[in-house]
């Protein structure tokens, strides 16, 4: 009798339900949606119940639409998105309807500077990894908590991540991994626990912190309530799983030292497989503790990836978004067909592809976006060719950073909406100068992540070495010299225009603030 698995990808979004059998296929997956929150300005929440009620909803989709006996369906692992704050009480009641994500930045300085008067700020990013701006963090939404609801601070038994939640409804179990455990803010990575100095300059009391188990344990079977509810067998098994960028990178393939893969959604990173986190001061890649022990994943980012060439799209290509519809084709395949047609760099043109701001790889958060280079013989074709070049360009100057660091493999898998492309998969080999592998597995990195470690947790599988063989490479694209020699040549271009339009960005942003100033008076 096969054993089946339920992975949960419990994304920003929505969630995904995915069915997998012992061998590491995906038979059918099913996405329910939920929304985001946003009262204030800074302030990005979510609802817990809605999370629940996305698992439970995809979860009998999903059942209702293959005909795998329950039974037969083993164990389940969950990948959850970063950085939530989900306070419990000592009844283990949820004690806010609404909770801080990871793109939350409700954390003021009130919050910020009295710990980091404490500890310098470079040794927290040391110890920690932390390298998105610090606000984000659990830790400092744990302390607005304390500053701003201090009915509902004093009252918190545990504060609890966004998987880690739903694992508590599942099992009744209330626990973490160190995947999740490292994007708490007072976690020590080389250390693999939750550091008593950071705890004593933060001031919380370090019981609300849950206990760290790895990621493959299984923290217990279904509550009676939990399989009424999701239409899933008390016997099923619950590992704690891990945060959505371990599992994506595991999923990846990115399990072993030197192997990496690059994330092409709205926003886009390049995460590295290590066995030592990947620090550095100026550039700041971001770490987290990988779900496969002793391993790290550390990325570099660009804000502005998909979104950026979103915008091209419905900006400059209305009318191919009307010619796709009506052709029952992808408007981004249009977009490819044309930007095949213009010439390596795009003749001369340069795209910028800060329009969500900088990341720090650049010299201002301020930056923007830009067109550089346009004149009268370009065409709509080389705008789209430099949209998908600056983007490459962007994500090359991240993947530098990264080689500093460490030593890379030769090829990067590619995932996520922009991998589709030949065209587009073209110009990341030649910009980096990599082999670029797309597999069969695409989208469902994260949940083959999840179902991974419940398969591992559960003895399915002896290892993960079985994520290799379901990777099927379905492309594989190498990189031309004669390209690469170009693009060597416009990085520099690039990177000098980037420091321009960085002070640019700081000009025009103060004088966006004094106009406001004086249409409010």
């Amino acid at each position: 009798m096969d054993k089946y698995i339920i992975a949960y990808d419990l994304g920003t979004g929505g969630n995904k339900a995915s069915l997998y059998n012992s061998k590491g296929k995906c038979l059918a997956a099913s996405f329910v949606a939920y929304s985001t929150f946003y009262p204030k300005n800074g302030f990005h929440e979510q609802r817990p119940d809605d999370w629940w009620q996305a698992i439970v909803e995809s979860t009998r989709h999903l059942l209702e639409h293959t005909n795998i006996p329950t039974e037969q369906i083993t164990c389940c692992g969950i990948s959850g998105h970063s950085l939530g704050v989900v306070p419990i009480d000592k009844h283990n009641r949820l004690m806010r309807d609404t909770v801080p994500i990871w793109s939350d930045s409700r954390s003021e300085p009130q919050q910020l500077e009295p710990f980091f008067t404490k500890i310098p700020e470079s040794k927290w990013y040391t110890l920690t990894g932390n390298g998105f701006p610090a606000g984000l963090y659990s830790v400092f939404k744990i302390l607005w908590l304390r500053d701003n609801e201090p009915e509902i601070y004093h009252k918190i038994n545990k504060v609890i991540g966004t998987k880690d939640y739903i694992n508590f409804k599942l099992t009744g179990k209330i626990a973490t991994d160190y995947s999740y455990a490292s994007g708490c803010g007072v976690y020590d990575l080389n250390n693999w626990k939750y550091n008593d100095e950071l705890i004593a300059a933060a001031g919380i009391d370090p019981d609300i912190l849950p206990r760290i188990v790895p990621s493959t344990e299984v923290l217990g079977h279904l509550t009676p309530d939990a399989a009424k509810e999701i239409g899933l067998p008390q016997t099923l098994q619950v590992v704690a799983g891990g945060v959505d960028n371990s599992c994506m990178a595991l999923g990846a393939r990115a399990f072993k030292e030197g192997r990496s893969y690059n994330s092409l959604g709205s926003s886009s990173w390049i995460a590295v497989c290590s066995s030592k986190p990947l620090l550095n001061q100026k550039s700041r890649p971001y770490v987290f503790a990988h779900v496969v022990p002793g391993m790290f994943a550390s990325a570099t980012a660009i804000f502005s990836a998909g979104s950026s060439f979103r915008w091209i799209k419905d900006q400059l290509c209305i009318d191919l978004v009307e010619k796709a519809q009506s052709q029952n084709k992808d408007v981004y395949d249009l977009m490819s067909d044309l930007a095949r047609q213009s010439p390596v760099g795009a003749k001369g043109l340069l795209f910028n592809p800060s329009l969500a701001g900088g990341s720090l790889l650049d010299a201002d958060p301020a930056i923007r976006g830009a067109f550089i280079g346009l004149d009268l013989g370009h065409s709509r074709n080389d705008l789209i060719r430099a949209a998908m070049e600056g983007i490459s360009i962007g994500l090359r100057v991240a993947l530098d950073e990264l080689r500093t660091l460490t030593s890379l493999t030769d090829e990067m898998i590619a995932v996520g909406g922009a991998s589709k492309s030949e065209v587009w998969r073209q110009i990341f080999a030649d910009v980096y100068n990599m082999k670029i592998v797309k597999t069969s597995v695409d989208q469902q990195t994260a949940a083959l992540g999840a179902a991974a470690l419940a398969a591992v947790g559960t003895g399915i599988w002896s290892d993960f070495e079985l994520i290799d063989q379901v990777n099927k490479i379905e492309s594989v694209v190498k990189p031309n010299t004669q390209a690469n020699n170009t693009y060597n040549k416009i990085i520099p271009i690039f990177q000098k225009a980037s420091g321009y339009l960085a002070d640019l960005g700081k000009d025009i942003s103060h004088i966006l603030y004094f106009s406001d100033t004086v249409q409010n008076v």
